[in-house]
């Protein structure tokens, strides 16, 4: 394997995939939907860390949906786990690695703006890095950050949606911030000041690394609930998991429709 840096097995060399899909809390089922299905544990992967976190399972899997090869990570790191930025964005070296060029990355996110509604999903147009981490730490890497969500591929997964009765999607500013702890009501009303849109713990330091290597990339996340304040209710890592499930079924039909149309773009 020379000078790379994750050893896979040989049993997945004869893989080509191009699109990558990193799942996130509740979603992990999308990889039934996959033809010719391999899959590999993260632990079976010299280099790459693995998650303790429930929702993430923790495998790679390799198959074809729509007939067009695709490489599915079932879960992903994060930094209120002990791990760096550059850690948590070891999946999307492993995909670059493997020769992938578009990443499509999923999370499930609580709502700042409350206009938007739990169970339905959005589409990340921009990002906010609160945490002020980067997996380019260490390197001299200047990248331009004017369009890292893809306009191209966000316009299609709109089109697509628009085909689909039940699909509907929001668009909006993903704001990155540490972890565990859900925000406060006060740390929601300062996001929504600052033009988040929805706030999660994943998903940025992935979208940073992909572009530093030349990779497409587009972000969807699952609104599981909204950010403390907005309603009076408390909230809870069961609940998200469980929205993420209901909401999984539509994100998995609008996905079957776009991966054949993602290697067109």
């Amino acid at each position: 394997m020379g000078d790379q840096e994750f050893h896979l097995p040989k049993s997945l060399g004869n893989h080509t995939p191009k699109i990558g899909l990193v799942l996130g809390s509740g979603l992990g089922s999308f990889v039934d939907t996959l033809d010719d299905n391999e899959q590999v544990a993260y632990s079976d992967i010299k280099g790459l860390p693995q998650s303790g976190v429930e929702g993430h399972a923790g495998k790679l899997h390799l198959g074809k949906l729509g007939g067009i090869e695709i490489a599915i990570a079932q879960g992903r790191v994060h930094l209120y786990e002990g791990w760096s930025a550059k850690e948590t964005a070891s999946m999307i070296r492993l995909f670059h690695q493997i020769g992938i060029t578009t990443v499509v990355l999923t999370n499930a996110a609580g709502i700042v703006n409350a206009n938007f509604k739990p169970g339905r999903w959005m589409l990340i147009s921009d990002h906010l890095n609160l945490t002020r981490q980067s997996p380019l730490t260490g390197e001299a890497t200047f990248i331009d950050q004017t369009e890292v969500y893809s306009r191209a591929l966000r316009e299609m997964l709109k089109s697509e949606a628009a085909e689909i009765a039940s699909a509907y999607l929001f668009e909006g500013v993903y704001a990155w911030v540490n972890g565990p702890e859900y925000e406060t009501p006060a740390e929601v009303r300062m996001l929504r000041g600052y033009g988040a849109d929805a706030v999660g713990m994943s998903t940025v330091p992935e979208a940073i690394q992909a572009r530093a290597l030349g990779m497409r990339v587009v972000g969807l996340s699952c609104l599981t609930n909204y950010g403390a304040g907005l309603t009076g209710q408390a909230l809870s890592h069961d609940e998200v998991i469980e929205v993420g499930r209901q909401a999984a079924g539509e994100l998995f039909t609008l996905l079957e429709n776009a991966v054949p149309a993602m290697v067109e773009i």
